[in-house]
């Protein structure tokens, strides 16, 4: 399932809207919250948490990733959200403390300070350390003046995500996460397909032009197998064999014993 929080409009025109909720089998794991411009931390975390417990809810996660985009930060050269770092820490807390696999990654972010202070206050949030506010001496020192602190302050743009507006969204998502049938596990949808170690290649350099997701080998031929009283008669069959070979006497050693007998008959 992928949740997105962003600003809807004029990014990617056409995508991320509340009724773009996947097709097919992934129908309903598709939830869009698109937001509008002058975002706020309080109407964000408004919105965020309880988004994301009822997805916790429904759809029993058993790892979470999630990408922290800087470019809702306050003065950002392309965003038009007004968070401050505060405001995006509040969403690491929260997912922390469901105490599931958690891997973070970067996104967007085009006023580099701030995707520096953002992902640096986030990671600590991650890791339980509490960092302070002053920023410590560095050879990149001078770009985070004139305060040469951590964290940033709004500004005074207006908020267009009015709780009206915010409450409409939350409805509808709440809405199309009661249709997901259940909430999947590891081994709902197994593959019963047993495919032999090997049977298939995705190696790039087997022969002229590679050979990939074909049978990269014959299998071995079964011998056929042999019941209990097969394997004795076949036993007993070679015993009869040596026993035989055993017995009878080379030609040589006839012609003697005859040459013998004639001797003495004389």
């Amino acid at each position: 399932m992928t949740v997105s929080f962003h600003k809807y409009g004029e990014y990617f025109p056409g995508t991320g809207d509340l009724r773009d909720i996947g097709a097919g089998k992934g129908k309903y794991y598709a939830v869009n919250i698109p937001l509008r411009d002058g975002m706020d931390d309080e109407a964000y975390e408004s919105i965020f948490v309880p988004i994301i417990s009822k997805v916790m809810e429904t759809f029993q996660p058993s790892a979470v990733v999630l990408q922290c985009g800087a470019d809702s930060l306050t003065g950002d050269r392309l965003g038009c959200f007004n968070l401050t770092v505060k405001g995006t820490e509040k969403c690491v807390e929260f997912v922390k403390k469901y105490n599931l696999p958690f891997l973070m990654v970067g996104g967007g972010g085009y006023t580099i300070r701030n995707v520096s202070r953002c992902w640096t206050y986030e990671t600590s949030v991650a890791l339980g350390v509490e960092i302070a506010n002053e920023l410590p001496y560095n050879d990149y020192f001078e770009y985070f003046g004139p305060d040469f602190k951590l964290h940033i302050s709004p500004s005074n743009m207006s908020n267009q995500n009015t709780s009206e507006y915010l409450e409409k969204i939350k409805n509808r998502l709440f809405e199309n996460l009661r249709m997901l049938p259940h909430a999947p596990g590891v081994q709902s949808d197994k593959d019963k397909r047993i495919v032999p170690d090997n049977e298939f290649s995705d190696s790039e350099d087997e022969g002229e032009g590679g050979r990939r997701d074909n049978r990269s080998y014959k299998g071995q031929r079964k011998r056929p197998r042999l019941d209990k009283d097969s394997k004795v008669e076949n036993a007993d069959t070679k015993d009869e064999k040596d026993n035989k070979m055993d017995t009878t006497e080379p030609d040589d050693v006839k012609a003697e014993d005859t040459k013998k007998e004639t001797s003495a008959m004389t």
